[in-house]
Formats: structure tokens, sequence, C-alpha cells
């Protein structure tokens, strides 16, 4: 990497905090922000174009999205950390290096996961919690989507990177592209070609292929701060067993998700039916509004942490979390008030099942309660990742889903119904939270006295 290309990095130790996070952190907050509104756009389409088992179909393809997901995300966040710090340590041969090696990693690994996927499909989805009335539309939707899963990893990989090398105008543009073009061509297959969930997996995948193009179109361009190199893309194990440990808790925390759904559709199952796993289907759509945002801005931090840590800047790494915290969390509210404000109207977006209305309704507000607080927790996990402490970000990325809330949803509808599964979201909201403002406060600290050479 030349002199100039390194100095296109620089900015990263050397501008104010909150102008730099917004900066990164707003473009990728709205990009994950459109993102999510393609998703609820696309799942208002299927409910209205094909009805409430369709959205249950999807509700029950979704933790399977989370696994591939997962494992692309702990490559690319691991390597991303790696990209970061090495920059700030002025190592940028290595940085690129990194670079290389993670979308070698994650094209290989996507044939694999592909190849299983298809293998299983079935079994998977009936394992998944898939009952005998949801199965054909999960196998319509599933059997396209798969393929669509090697470009999806492919892009959230190179998301994580693009922007821990401080391009984060071009992961925005790669995801409003890709929803831009899902939500024109959803309702063209579906209500126009009468596709129905078929429909909605082509214009899915579609979407995510024009959106990867896009990304490594990137590198082609020569618009990335850090070049992506052909003779780069390889395997180095060294760095790939770097970014795997790094990059654990990620997989951990999204791929628990994945589990902890698979979860609470058996649940959902057991104690409400399909209308209740239609119910958390429609919910966890609106809920991306609050959470992708919170994502988006907390991986603009995550460059700006990971550069000054490795740079020795503790000041500004403290800064840049105490900034990183309030701006998600206040971010957060503008989706959170119209969740409580209008819940019937975010349901009947969906349905026309007055029935399902009036239950979904009731359900988001007590779910949804706390989920501003999600803001402290996702920036503490990822400020540790960013630092390259993955054992404290394992710890906190896991602690609501695998220590708090599983738990929750296993006990209390056994004593409250169906309502024990959603008060267990909001009481994991707010244990899972103040677990991790602990953490913080304590690390806070200890920057502070390693600033001051205590």
């Amino acid at each position: 990497m030349s002199d100039t290309q390194e100095h296109k990095t620089d900015f990263l130790g050397r501008d104010a905090i909150f102008p730099l996070l917004i900066k990164l952190g707003v473009p990728a907050a709205v990009g994950m922000l459109v993102n999510a509104l393609y998703n609820v756009v696309d799942t208002i389409y299927v409910g209205l174009g094909v009805g409430p088992l369709a959205i249950a179909a999807l509700s029950i393809v979704f933790p399977i999205q989370m696994i591939v997901s997962a494992l692309a995300q702990a490559i690319g966040m691991g390597s991303a950390s790696i990209v970061s710090r090495r920059l700030g340590e002025k190592r940028p041969e290595e940085a690129t290096r990194a670079i290389g090696s993670a979308y070698a990693s994650v094209f290989l690994l996507n044939l694999v996961v592909i190849g299983l996927l298809y293998a299983f499909l079935r079994p998977l989805l009936a394992f998944f919690g898939a009952s005998e009335s949801i199965m054909p539309y999960a196998i319509d939707y599933l059997g396209i989507v798969g393929g669509g899963f090697f470009f999806f990893g492919l892009s959230m990989c190179a998301n994580n990177l693009l922007r821990s090398a401080g391009n984060a105008r071009a992961s925005m543009s790669g995801m409003i592209v890709g929803a831009i073009l899902n939500a024109i061509l959803a309702p063209i297959f579906i209500f126009g070609f009468h596709l129905a969930v078929k429909g909605a997996a082509i214009a899915t995948v579609i979407s995510q292929t024009v959106s990867c193009a896009y990304l490594f179109g990137t590198y082609v361009r020569g618009k990335s701060h850090v070049p992506l190199r052909l003779r780069d893309l390889k395997v180095d194990w060294s760095l790939l067993r770097e970014s795997l440990g790094l990059g654990l808790p990620t997989f951990i925390q999204s791929a628990g998700m994945s589990i902890l759904t698979l979860i609470v559709n058996t649940s959902l199952g057991r104690f409400g039916g399909d209308s209740a796993i239609t119910t958390f289907g429609m919910i966890s759509r609106l809920n991306q509004i609050i959470i992708l945002p919170i994502i988006g801005v907390v991986a603009g931090f995550q460059p700006i942490a990971g550069y000054n840590f490795g740079a020795r800047r503790y000041d500004r790494v403290r800064e840049a979390l105490r900034v990183t915290v309030l701006t998600a969390f206040c971010l957060s509210l503008v989706g959170y008030a119209f969740l409580m404000l209008a819940p019937k109207l975010c349901m009947a977006m969906f349905t026309t099942d007055q029935g399902l209305i009036a239950a979904s309704a009731r359900a988001l507000r007590i779910l949804s309660m706390l989920i501003p607080l999600a803001a402290v927790q996702i920036a503490g996990s990822n400020y540790f990742l960013a630092v390259g402490k993955p054992v404290k970000s394992l710890l906190l990325s896991t602690s609501r889903q695998f220590l708090i809330l599983v738990p929750l949803i296993l006990v209390l509808p056994h004593f409250l119904g169906l309502d024990g599964i959603w008060y267990a979201y909001p009481l994991a909201d707010f244990l899972a939270s103040a677990l991790t403002l602990v953490f913080l406060a304590r690390e806070v600290a200890r920057l502070g006295k390693t600033q001051a050479g205590v």
C-alpha cells in the first residue's frame, strides 16, 4: 500500500469524534434502516399477496438466514477488527492481506453451506419449527433464496470490511441499491407474475446479487481506501484463526439469534399455534427498524475504536464509546415512538385479519417495551470486539440470548402462557443492558488510568 493510500485512513485518528461518527455511522445506519424497511415491505407484500401462513414461513426461514449471516459476519467482523487496528498501527500491508483472506474464506464457506442446505432442506425446515401447513411455503421460499446465500454472505463480509477502512458510504450505497431493487421487484413477481412466495424469493436473490456486485465494484473502481489485490485472494490460516477468534462473539450472537428464534417458534407453536408464529414474524420485522440502525451506528464506531486503540489514543476511544451509545440510543427512540404510539397501524400493514391485528398489536407493545436499551449492549459487545478482547465481547453478546432470554422463554410461559414469551423480552433487555454497563464502566476507568500512565 502506498503512502497516499495509507494517509486516506489517517482521519480516523484526527477528526473530531462526533462528526467522524456521523461520517461513518450515519451511512451505515441509513443503509441498515433501508434494509430493515425493505424486509418490512417484503413481508407486507407476502402477507397481503399470499397470507399469514406465508409470513410464518418467512419467520421459519429467518433463523437459517441468520446462520449464514453469522458465518460471514464472524469472518467479516473479526477481519474488520484486524484491518482497523493494523491501519492504526501503520501496518497497511497486513490490513490488505487480511481483506483478501477474509473474502477467500467466505467464498469457500458459502459453497459448503449451500451444498448442505439443499441436501437437508425439508428436515432443516422441520427442525426450525415448520408445521405441515407452513412447510409448502417455507420450501418454496428457501428453495430459491438458498441459492442467493452465496452473494448474501459475500455482501455481509464486504459491508464490514469496507467500513473498517473508512468506506462507510460505499457500504451504505450497496445496501440501499439492493433494498430499493427488492422493493421494486417483489410486487412485480408476487402480484404481476402471480408467483406468490416464490416471487418474493426471486426478487430477494436478484437484489442480493446486484448489491454484492456493487460492493465489490468499489474495489474494481479503485474507490476503496484499502485495495483488494488478486494475489491476496487466498486463505491465510494465521489471519483466519485470528479473525475467527475475534469474530466468535459475533457468530455466537447471530447464531444465538437463530437458536433463540428456533426456541421461540417452538414455544409459540405450543402456546399460541401458527397465528402466534405469524405475530412474531411481523414483530421481528418491525423491530429491525430499531435494531438495524443501532447496529449501523455501532458499525461506524468500530473502525474509530479499533484505529485509535491501535494508535494508543485511549482518550479518543473513551469519547467515541460515550458518543456512540448516546447517538444510537437517541436514534432508536424515533422508531420506538412509532411502534408504541401506533401498534395497530403497524400490524395492519401486514394483514387485514382484525383479530390477528389486535392480538399482535398488544404483543408488539409488550415485547418492544425496552428495546432502545439494545444500544447499550450492542455498543458494549462491539467495543470489546473492536479493541481485540473477544472473551468479554463474547460474554456480553451472548448474555441476552443464552444466559437470560432463553431461560425466561422456557420458564415464564408455564406461569403466564403466551404472554410469558412476550414479557421475557423486556426483562432480558433490562438485565443484559445492566450487565453491559458494569463492564463498560470498568473499561472506561481502566482506559483513563492507562492514558494517565497510572
